[in-house]
């Protein structure tokens, strides 16, 4: 029904007689000539019908057609007249006259206009198959077949075998909650789907597939957020017989050509590295925007013996923390901007958001303005512009508290002020973070977690592990893209013993082990060779290379943020038979008992 997409039609086809079909993008009527910009997945050309006798016929059904009609038409091309010549698109040197046209469907009037930029994401995704016909679109889903169709290619070239892993496991003990699903034919009892393929592409790695690759649907029912989905697609890689250096390599290597052929944007080699520890001190995350030439500036033990106790409590707590954060020309910012900034640390746990505004550096304590600079001695206000290099100008802030609420809320601001004042530099800094703690201790359970998951492979030994697991680091590594975390991996366990130290550590009893795991366990006794990988965010990949705000906006039919499609109306209630059959009877919750 077409001889070319509507976007390819172009000079060297002039003369020649082309057919194309698609949507109608725009009418024009000028005074007896009409055009109609026709659209499809390529692109837009312009058609022209004339009403001569010749063309009277395609002319009047012209007369009648309207936005989103889908129309095929045969005609020639030709070059636009002069002065109408359209450069914003790869069709604008030509148009088609058009001898034929054909209505293969008429359309209501969309509920919304594809132009219109001021539709709500919520009327958008209650009509996404409107929604998706906008060019910008077209354009990001397009990309993101692109993006996977070369990740392939390079996977495969490597000698990675794409290896499909079960959609109805087993629940995990990963943290989010599972997705679960009522088996009919075992009454009472349910599977999971998963939230990663992690233990079955260590089976495969068991199994002696030691190269595995799959582009796969995950799932986590878990609160959402712009980078979050309840549904979401991992770029998931395992191997054997390498180690952490090689599989590195191989992947930084991996997204280098994923650029270099999508975007055509080169990226370092190497990538620089930075280890947990350093990224959390100088960016107060473990996913710094390197962009953002900002870092934290560590003051507790400067600050540690002054009489002023917000400052040096924290100072003098071993899980406390006291930093600053300059900003360049801060001193520009009013009284009330500041006041939005302290509401903002507040998100993040901070009581409050000192400042220091640097007028006249050389004035010393006379030069400084805030309501802190009574609390500090000269020689600490001294010390506090040298290890911050404040200028005249600058401003400073400060965090003390907990060190995991400095480094949140710091963190946090370092990214806000530098959007706001436009010190966002421009590129890619993309960047591995290495040297992860194994551990990270929940005060309000008293008790260790894995900081990423409890297959991951410490740097020590056992018995390193047991008697200082505060210490100890692991075998991880994240791969973060202007601020963003793209993939993380690691090595794994493959020793049945320094599982069995991890599990104890995390107050995973033997028994709940057997009954969550027995089935990998076991198979750790039969020849576990070395292996390791890494898993990336398909959607958070594409999402940073479209230039999109969220992953909803590369993702075909995605779900809203409380994890609903407004297109399906998904999810709903089951049927009384249906649930009958699967043994499920729902009683109330105390909520519906209360009536609130």
């Amino acid at each position: 029904m077409r001889s070319h997409y509507c976007g390819e039609v172009n000079e060297t086809l002039l003369g020649q007689e082309v057919t194309v079909s698609g949507w109608v993008h725009h009418r024009r009527d000028h005074g007896g000539v009409i055009f109609i910009d026709l659209r499809d997945r390529e692109g837009v050309v312009q058609v022209v019908f004339d009403p001569d006798p010749e063309r009277l016929n395609a002319f009047h059904v012209a007369e009648k057609a309207r936005n989103e009609f889908v129309l095929q038409i045969t005609g020639q091309v030709r070059n636009r007249p002069e002065g109408t010549v359209n450069p914003d698109i790869a069709t604008g040197q030509i148009e088609i006259l058009a001898d034929t046209i054909e209505v293969l469907s008429a359309a209501e009037t969309p509920p919304f206009q594809l132009d219109d930029e001021n539709v709500s994401e919520e009327h958008r995704l209650h009509y996404r198959y409107i929604d998706l016909r906008r060019p910008e679109m077209y354009t990001r889903i397009k990309m993101r077949a692109e993006i996977t169709r070369a990740i392939r290619n390079y996977l495969d070239e490597q000698g990675f075998l794409d290896i499909e892993t079960p959609m109805l496991t087993k629940a995990t003990p990963e943290g989010a909650r599972d997705y679960l699903v009522p088996s009919r034919t075992h009454t009472q009892q349910f599977f999971a789907l998963p939230q990663s393929p992690q233990l079955f592409k260590q089976l495969l790695m068991v199994s002696g597939f030691d190269k595995y690759y799959q582009i796969v649907r995950c799932f986590r029912d878990e609160d959402l957020r712009a980078d979050r989905q309840p549904e979401f697609t991992q770029i998931d890689i395992e191997t054997a017989f390498l180690d952490e250096e090689t599989i590195m390599q191989s992947m930084e290597e991996m997204i280098r050509q994923l650029f270099a052929q999508v975007l055509e944007q080169p990226l370092p080699n190497p990538f620089p590295r930075m280890s947990y520890a350093q990224a959390m001190l100088r960016y107060g995350s473990d996913k710094p925007d390197l962009r953002i030439d900002l870092e934290l500036v560590e003051l507790s033990e400067v600050v540690q013996d002054i009489e002023f106790k917000v400052f040096s409590g924290p100072a003098k707590d071993n899980n406390g923390r006291v930093a600053a954060l300059r900003v360049p020309k801060g001193c520009d910012l009013t009284r009330k901007q500041i006041d939005v900034y302290t509401q903002f640390v507040a998100i993040y746990g901070a009581k409050g958001l000192a400042y220091i505004k640097v007028n006249a550096k050389e004035k010393g304590r006379e030069g400084l303005q805030s309501p802190i600079v009574k609390f500090f001695p000269d020689e600490i206000l001294e010390e506090i512009l040298t290890r911050t290099g404040s200028e005249n100008g600058d401003l400073i802030f400060f965090g003390a508290d907990k060190a995991h609420i400095v480094n949140e809320a710091l963190g946090a601001l370092r990214i806000k002020v530098a959007q706001d004042m436009d010190l966002v530099q421009h590129g890619w800094q993309p960047l591995w973070v290495v040297d992860f703690p194994m551990f990270e201790w929940d005060d309000n359970h008293q008790c260790w977690n894995a900081l990423h998951h409890p297959f991951t492979a410490p740097s020590c030994d056992t018995a390193a592990l047991q008697n200082n697991p505060e210490k100890a680091l692991s075998r991880a590594y994240d791969m973060v893209l202007n601020g963003t975390e793209l993939g993380g991996g690691s090595i794994r366990i493959h020793d049945a013993a320094m599982q069995h130290s991890v599990f104890e550590l995390l107050g995973i009893s033997t028994e709940d082990a057997k009954e969550k795991f027995g089935f990998f366990l076991d198979a750790l006794k039969y020849g576990c060779p070395p292996h390791g990988g890494i898993a990336f965010g398909l959607d958070r990949l594409v999402m940073l290379m479209t230039g999109a705000n969220s992953i909803r906006e590369v993702m075909a039919f995605p779900k809203t943020q409380t994890a609903a499609c407004l297109l399906t109306g998904a999810p709903s209630q089951a049927g009384m038979g249906q649930l009958r059959e699967l043994g499920i009877k729902f009683r109330q919750t105390d909520k519906e008992k209360s009536g609130e």
